[in-house]
């Protein structure tokens, strides 16, 4: 096949752009607070009611929720893409290596990009060789639940107490404010040291996770499910079900949290187990709600504009990051605001997305990172491509 832009799926675009809002509602966090407090309200000792309330509800609606959604259409986009060839995909997703690796140490610690990209390059192979869609379901749940059986295995073996990443003291706050706010040589060292401990992670526990949902995904979409196929009732029946279902899962798991006073082993590692079991559920549930719902939200301009957004992931996920970084390091505005004070930052990067793309795909057809990475794609698959191959 040529290289040729596949066609576009509208539904996929929107629901696409909708995590990319959804996985800012946490990184917010990330970015104006230590790394501690991403997971970890009482990482100063007890927080304050607003403030374990802010926590609660990102726990329950949107904590691992869009990173599940966006892992679920990454592995549903490698499987519209086998038609490529391994050639392109190969090549795609080395690229996207190398794109986390430098956003990871030269612009922030919380990149997902990398992550995305070796994990594809292990499970790409997988989709094509799965002979139908049941397979790739089945053997997606199975590694998912491989990944959160190692989660509940490293809070049985796990020290009692806890490190600097959960409960830093007074020096660790005051560095880790020095590099970020300083930057330069000095902040990419330290990110490159975060990289290892991050990588450390996606081969023991998260790389589990993440292979069994982009499996999942390329399931999903090969049944026809992320096609549309399905009735809007079918879709907003197995919503209702899915939410409620992993609602019931972690309700009482982030109320025990809370009455542990969110104690390191507990809400460190086996209390986000029940987090863990409901992120997709949910995921999929806030899937089903926009496909059960697209004949009414495809009229809306929003979700025109959100689709817009989600044709240009990757460039608006890191205008989300440049935008953050100059507002928390450059301009300082690092541990200056409190959890639900930092949810005010949103809505005004959402609306940068929302104007950036609306903006850019007026004069051109693809965002500005996504028409580099197919470039480069594009020269490496050729350079690839056997002598004889036309």
């Amino acid at each position: 096949m040529n290289s040729a832009t596949l066609p576009r799926i509208a539904t996929l675009d929107c629901v696409r752009g909708i995590a990319i809002f959804g996985i800012l509602l946490l990184n917010i966090c990330a970015f104006g607070l230590p790394k501690a407090a991403y997971l970890n309200p009482a990482y100063l000792g007890m927080p304050s009611s607003r403030d374990a309330w802010s926590w609660a509800l990102l726990d329950i609606f949107a904590q691992a929720k869009f990173l599940a959604m966006f892992a679920l259409l990454f592995g549903a986009g490698l499987q519209m893409l086998l038609r490529r060839g391994k050639n392109w995909i190969r090549a795609r997703l080395s690229w996207l290596v190398l794109f986390g690796l430098g956003h990871a140490i030269l612009l922030w610690d919380g990149d997902i990009l990398l992550a995305y990209g070796l994990i594809g390059l292990l499970c790409w192979r997988m989709i094509r060789d799965a002979k139908e869609s049941a397979q790739l379901l089945k053997t997606g749940m199975v590694l998912y639940l491989c990944g959160v059986g190692v989660l509940l295995v490293l809070g049985f073996i796990s020290p009692g107490e806890p490190g600097d990443f959960w409960q830093p003291g007074v020096a660790e706050l005051q560095y880790e404010k020095i590099w970020k706010l300083r930057g330069g040589f000095d902040a990419w060292c330290h990110r490159a040291d975060l990289l290892s401990s991050s990588l450390l992670v996606i081969g023991v526990q998260y790389g589990w996770e993440l292979a069994g949902l982009m499996l999942f995904g390329a399931g999903l979409m090969r049944s026809g499910w992320l096609r549309g196929s399905y009735s809007p009732g079918d879709y907003r029946q197995q919503a209702v079900w899915l939410i409620a279902i992993s609602l019931v899962i972690q309700l009482p798991a982030v109320a025990l949290q809370w009455h542990l006073h969110w104690g390191y082993r507990w809400s460190g590692f086996l209390l986000q187990v029940p987090r863990e079991l409901s992120a997709p559920l949910q995921a999929m549930g806030y899937l089903a709600l926009c496909y059960g719902y697209w004949a009414t939200l495809s009229r809306w301009r929003i979700v025109h504009w959100l689709s817009q957004v989600g044709r240009m992931a990757l460039s608006n996920y890191l205008l989300q990051t440049l935008i953050c970084t100059t507002l928390f390091y450059r301009f300082a505005l690092y541990q200056q605001f409190d959890r639900l004070q930092l949810l005010a930052f949103v809505p005004l990067v959402w609306l940068a997305n929302l104007l950036f793309s609306h903006l850019w795909l007026c004069y051109f057809s693809q965002g500005p990172a996504e028409w580099l990475w197919r470039s480069l794609t594009l020269r490496a698959a050729s350079n690839n491509r056997p002598k004889n191959q036309h």
